[in-house]
């Protein structure tokens, strides 16, 4: 199984502009015939078409409009008495991705209140969740959940992939997949072999960082990336692998690995 991968412009290219769009250009200079990103949704949608198209490139994965995140929202999902704003930013981003004919939005749960417990996100998760498997079932996409751990992203509600894999198990759908970063997966548990095999029926997307600093997967660190690709290829994974990490060098210059280790872009 070849595998494929795609740059990740929220995190990649950012040391030569500030400028979301202009990424697509650079990721395409760079090679890749693939892109995602976290959130578009700060420019008008005819625009970030145009430097798609411009840059020649597939889009991978986006993720749903998450809230206010000048006040710290990073998603709706589990939010009481928000049903209707969720609802409204699935819409949004089925806009954005039905445009840049991408397949995959990751939803966002969003963030618990430090100190406070309040049962009723549960529920309100798992409601929300079929909802969107549902509508986007109708559409031909498929709605991702990724547990994140709480060293990078504290308080973030969905921070278990046990808990991610039951609720896929549960709603059932192929329109509801797990989003597997394996650089949160070794922050929350390790033990990658046994929970790779485990979690890759139930996956759509993988993404891909050194731990515990999130830099390019050749990097010192805690995982051996050349065995874990292995791995997935053994395993026939054949999804794209998102390169969602901060490189300490231009990005550019980061991705030496991918041939180095028999890969291609």
């Amino acid at each position: 199984m070849v595998l494929k991968f795609c740059a990740n412009l929220s995190f990649m290219f950012t040391e030569t502009t500030d400028n979301l769009l202009e990424r697509y250009q650079l990721a395409s200079q760079a090679g890749f015939k693939a892109v995602e990103f976290t959130f578009p949704y700060q420019y008008p949608i005819e625009d970030v078409v145009k430097a798609k198209s411009a840059a020649n490139v597939d889009q991978i994965l986006i993720n749903a409009y998450p809230g206010d995140t000048e006040h710290g929202e990073l998603g709706l999902a589990i939010m009481s008495g928000r049903r209707d704003e969720f609802r409204e930013s699935l819409e949004k981003a089925m806009e954005y991705a039905t445009a840049l004919n991408c397949n995959k939005i990751h939803i966002m749960a969003g963030k618990k209140f430090a100190g406070i417990v309040d049962t009723a996100m549960d529920d309100v998760y798992r409601d929300n969740l079929e909802y969107a498997a549902r509508i986007f079932q109708e559409k031909g996409l498929i709605g991702l959940i990724e547990p994140i751990s709480d060293a990078v992203i504290p308080n973030y509600f969905m921070n278990s992939f046990s808990k991610a894999l039951q609720l896929v198990k549960e709603i059932n759908s192929d329109s509801l997949k797990l989003q597997l970063d394996i650089f949160h997966l070794q922050l929350l548990e390790g033990n990658l072999t046994h929970r790779i095999k485990e979690l890759l029926p139930y996956t759509a997307h993988i993404q891909i960082a050194q731990a515990p600093l999130r830099d390019s997967p050749d990097t010192e660190g805690e995982v051996n990336y050349r065995y874990i690709l292995k791995l997935l290829e053994d395993i026939g994974y054949d999804g794209y692998i998102g390169l969602e990490y901060k490189p300490r060098k231009a990005s550019s210059n980061s991705i030496g690995w991918i041939r180095e280790w028999g890969y291609s872009l």
